[in-house]
């Protein structure tokens, strides 16, 4: 895969995703101010609307990101993704084989899959995709997980492990700790509960 995904990120090597319930906006007005922060590559998040209203939301906020330049993936929904060409999906350990995922969105689309170990993501760095994400790195409340944080140490081998692949870390990640987690050889950061808390 090329570095398309390290391209959208830019400079910030922050990589934030929409959350409505910590927010409290639709997707497209968190789109919006991410964008008047600088943020150049925006992943739409959604647990909670149905698919319908997930879609509508997406459209406008794929709209928005496409006026201020902002590179937009879809979380999990690759149908979603594909009916509303999206930049690209962020896939999880129990959603499409990224492979699949290749096939109908082809070769342009930045993909993505979540890890929660060491061999999940030397797996993952040899699929179809343009980015492998790790966590939880830190204690998070944004989403419920039964699996364990990994800290800065596991990250350092998951770097060595997944080679030149692009790595995200996600989980917990406050201000503090992202210049730590840089250093430990993540390319980009995800943000949630940090950033709207804010």
């Amino acid at each position: 895969m090329s570095s398309r995904f390290l391209d959208a990120l830019g400079a910030s090597r922050l990589y934030p995703l929409t959350d409505r319930l910590i927010s409290r906006l639709r997707h497209d007005e968190q789109v919006y101010r991410l964008s008047e922060k600088g943020m150049t590559l925006v992943q739409l998040r959604e647990k909670i609307l149905s698919a319908r209203e997930f879609y509508e939301e997406a459209a406008s906020a794929l709209s928005a990101g496409r006026e201020r330049g902002v590179t937009i993936i879809v979380n999990d929904r690759v149908d979603i993704a594909l009916a509303l060409k999206a930049d690209g999906v962020h896939l999880g350990q129990d959603d499409m084989p990224a492979e699949a995922a290749r096939r109908l969105l082809g070769p342009d689309s930045i993909i993505g899959v979540s890890t929660h170990t060491l061999e999940q993501a030397q797996g993952a760095a040899e699929l179809p995709v343009d980015y492998v994400a790790i966590g939880p790195l830190f204690s998070t409340v944004t989403k419920e997980s039964s699996h364990a944080t990994l800290g800065l140490d596991s990250l350092r081998l998951v770097r060595r492990a997944v080679g030149n692949m692009p790595l995200v870390a996600i989980g917990g990640i406050k201000a503090a700790t992202h210049q730590a987690i840089i250093d430990a050889g993540a390319d980009g950061i995800a943000i949630i509960s940090d950033l709207w808390s804010h």
